[in-house]
């Protein structure tokens, strides 16, 4: 298999997070786990406009990006049947709760072997590590 059998077997995971570092952080381990990044984005319009460019098996959404919600890219994606991952340290919030309803939380500071878990049960993709 050459690489670029392999990487056109990767999942694509869009990343939409606004901490730099996070971001890179969060980048590195799925591309090491075997999933290929759409992003990361750090503004909600970036996002919205690569989830209709690309064929995503998941999506991990960070909730409040510069004081906003990304509550339209959530919408948008669980229009197409994107599976989304919620990663916030405010998903606990009571008015945000009922709205993310059955989304899976992937609190911050967020864990790797979590991270692991959650992909593979809500994108249905298993980690190459």
């Amino acid at each position: 298999m050459t690489e670029a059998d392999y990487l056109n077997d990767c999942p694509n995971i869009l990343l939409l997070e606004d901490d730099l570092l996070l971001a890179m952080d969060m980048e590195d381990h799925l591309l090491q786990t075997g999933h290929k990044i759409v992003g990361p984005f750090g503004r909600i319009s970036d996002a919205m406009d690569a989830i209709s460019r690309n064929d995503l098996a998941g999506a991990i959404v960070d909730l409040k990006l510069q004081g906003e919600l990304s509550v339209p890219v959530i919408e948008m994606l669980r229009e197409l049947d994107v599976p989304v991952i919620i990663c916030s340290s405010h998903a606990e919030l009571p008015e945000l709760k009922s709205r993310l309803r059955g989304l899976p939380m992937l609190p911050k500071p967020w864990h790797p072997q979590k991270l692991n878990r959650l992909v593979e049960e809500t994108f249905g993709v298993s980690n190459a590590a």
